[in-house]
């Protein structure tokens, strides 16, 4: 509009038209977020992320904890066969992914000590396991078909009886 245009409408109309022109004004030159919205947004960013973390963590350690739980059964298994197949002995070693010790392979980045007592010329013989996951604290340990899982201070966390 220009100045002389003002003159031929009624005051109303002049005004009425100020008001739109400035508030588009101010519409459409609002860029970005003001100070407060970016704190609100920050701050509930963290409190999501102040549950998230800790309960993700939680479910890694009981993931680990399930593989080597699994993986000491799958020991289990592998000795028994080699004993009903070698007059009642058992065999030692420490299996990981890339070395298996007589046909048994742990699980990727799992370790399993294998101890086996062999008295040689009887039935007496027994084995146990252990297993370590590389990025846990928590060790797991089988004997006699008892599962024991232990964390780093050493804490008994659970007991599975095998039949």
């Amino acid at each position: 509009m220009r100045n002389g245009e003002y003159s031929l409408m009624t005051r109303d109309t002049a005004l009425t038209r100020a008001r739109s022109e400035r508030d588009h004004r101010r519409i459409t030159t609002r860029r970005g977020f003001t100070l407060v919205e970016m704190v609100v947004v920050l701050l509930v960013i963290g409190i999501l992320a102040a549950i998230a973390i800790p309960r993700y963590s939680g479910s890694k350690d009981k993931a680990y904890m399930a593989a080597m739980k699994a993986d000491l059964v799958s020991a289990a298994i592998y000795e028994e066969q080699y004993a009903a197949e070698n007059h009642g002995q058992y065999f030692s070693g420490v299996a990981t992914s890339d070395t298996p010790v007589q046909g048994y392979r742990a699980s990727k980045e799992i370790t399993v000590t294998l101890v086996a007592a062999n008295i040689l010329g009887s039935q007496l013989s027994e084995w146990t396991a252990t297993a370590k996951h590389k990025q846990s604290p928590e060790s797991c340990g089988m004997r006699g078909g008892i599962i024991t899982c232990t964390t780093e201070n050493n804490l008994t966390t659970g007991i599975l009886l095998l039949n």
